[in-house]
Order: structure tokens, then C-alpha cells, then sequence
């Protein structure tokens, strides 16, 4: 993050206090004031323009190509590691604020990006469609089984001031307690009223959906075990959004679990207890160099 990020990590340091940490892990998640300025903010929008637009700062390897988007459609646009072809992304998705945060909420000294994701959802259409940028009931951990750890963190940064109206993020407060819960990787799916039923019955506790609800340039951290998804955008805008994927730095590869795009980057004899280290996993905190 640029020199003149919000708050400078001796801020972050003092901000995040031990009632913080106590309310990430009883809540799920906890908001951060803001911690991008208006010019990132800025900067951020228009990378997600160009990103879109396929207009890379760097070449990428071939098998993980991004294919290119139909621009008029009103679909969810999600894609994940950004970070390796946009500069901008690449320094807020890496972000040692938001890497010395997620240490202290995770109860850990090493923070790694696990990956990141570059989400678009779109405003309402000429016919008045509204939720086709829905995202469905889901818990992060339920794409990440190959983790060693269910101690992960996302932070989610809102790129325009965000609540239900534009199709803010919702949350279910305490669902991270319920441990994972099978059949938890829906983020595709649109109907958000059938999977809370679902997932309720399955949980440990209330089903107590809380709207995130944010200004610009603030954060929302949350636990990998966390349920959360969000309905449609009513507005005529789009809603954007990065977001960092994050794990501690003794988080290690579980064979024999479920399939993921990163687990190639662990070469052709991935073996169980393989740290994630190296270009693909950069670390975070503490800054390197």
C-alpha cells in the first residue's frame, strides 16, 4: 500500500486492540475504519476497468489464462488472482495494513495471501433484473479443505460505499463457531432464501444474517468459517469490491481433500504438509525487505 495510505502500521498496531481480536472471534467478522484513500479508491475503480478489459500489466503463464468478458452482460463478475496482472491490485490485495491486521485477528506472526478475488456485480438492467449478482450462502473454507487450517482470514474492500441497496455483503454472525458445514461452497448460487434454510438446520446456532454495511475505503475481516453472501444491487451503479484471501505462515497442503486452481502452483510432486510459500502465496506480514 502506498506511503500515503489512511493510517500509517504503528495506527494499525494501536487500532486493532485485544477487544478487536475478542470480537472477531466471537462475531465472525469485524469492520475496519477507513484504511484506503480517496485517490486508491480512485485507482482501484479504474483498475478494475482496465481489468475487465483484459488491459494486463504483465504477461501471465498460459494455463492460468483470463478469458475475456462480455462487458453488456449482467452477470457476476468474479475472477481470482488479479493480483499477478494489475499493478494496483497487486498493492492493495498485498497490503502489509491489512496483512498486519489479519496477523493480529489470526493470532499469528506470519500473514501469506492465499489468493485474492476481483468481484464486479452489476446494477440493475434494462429489463430490471436484479439478481443475477447474487452470491449464495457460503463459507470460504468450504472451496479451501486442502488448507491445513480453517485460521483464515478474508478482507473484503469496499470500493464505493456499500450496504443492501447496491448488494452489500451479509454476514452470519457466529456461524464461524459452527465448524464447517458440508455442502458450504455455493457462492453461485442465487437463491439465498433455500440455502439459509439449509444451512440452519445444519448449524449450531441462530441464523442471525447482519448487514456489512461500509463506506468506502473501509474493510470487512472475516473468518474462513464465517457464512456470508449477498443479494441483488437495486442501483444503477455497479458495486466493486477486492478482496484478500489470507492465511497464517505455517499453513500447510492437506492431501487427498477437495481441488483447487492454487494447488497446481505446488509443482508436479505436491506432497502432504508442503508449506504454501514462494511468488505464488507472497508474504504479507511482516514486510519483507
Amino acid at each position: 500500500m502506498p506511503p500515503e495510505a489512511v493510517l500509517s502500521l504503528a495506527e494499525i498496531e494501536e487500532l486493532v486492540t485485544d477487544a478487536v481480536v475478542e470480537e472477531y472471534w466471537e462475531r465472525g467478522y469485524w469492520r475496519s475504519p477507513r484504511l484506503f484513500t480517496d485517490d486508491q479508491i480512485a485507482e482501484l475503480r479504474a483498475a478494475h476497468e482496465r481489468f475487465w478489459r483484459r488491459e494486463l500489466d504483465r504477461e501471465i503463464p498460459s494455463q492460468y489464462g483470463f478469458t475475456p468478458v462480455d462487458l453488456n452482460s449482467l452477470k457476476l463478475r468474479q475472477d481470482c488472482n488479479g493480483w499477478w496482472v494489475n499493478d494496483t491490485i497487486r498493492a492493495a490485495v498485498t497490503s502489509p495494513h491489512i496483512g498486519a491486521i489479519a496477523a493480529r485477528l489470526m493470532k499469528t506472526d506470519v500473514v501469506r495471501l492465499w489468493h485474492d478475488q476481483v468481484i464486479y456485480k452489476p446494477g440493475v438492467g434494462p429489463d430490471g433484473t436484479t439478481d443475477a449478482g447474487n452470491v449464495g450462502w457460503h463459507q470460504d473454507f468450504g472451496y479451501w479443505k486442502a488448507c491445513s487450517t480453517t485460521n483464515m482470514c478474508t478482507a473484503w474492500v469496499a470500493l464505493q460505499d456499500t450496504d443492501l441497496r447496491n448488494g452489500g455483503m451479509r454476514t452470519i454472525v457466529g456461524s464461524h463457531r459452527w465448524g464447517l458445514i458440508e455442502g458450504s461452497d455455493m457462492f453461485h448460487t442465487k437463491d439465498l432464501e433455500a440455502l439459509a434454510k439449509t444451512y440452519a438446520a445444519q448449524g449450531k446456532g441462530e441464523w442471525i444474517d447482519e448487514p456489512c454495511i461500509l463506506k468506502a475505503g473501509e474493510v470487512s475481516f472475516h473468518h474462513a468459517l464465517t457464512f456470508h453472501g449477498s443479494g441483488p444491487n437495486n442501483t444503477h451503479e455497479p458495486r466493486l469490491s477486492v478482496v484478500a484471501h489470507m492465511m497464517p505462515g505455517d499453513c500447510v497442503y492437506r492431501s487427498g481433500q477437495q481441488w483447487h486452481p492454487n494447488l497446481v502452483f505446488l509443482g508436479p510432486n505436491a506432497r502432504e504438509g508442503q508449506p504454501f510459500v514462494g511468488d505464488y502465496w507472497p508474504q504479507m506480514w511482516p514486510v519483507v525487505g
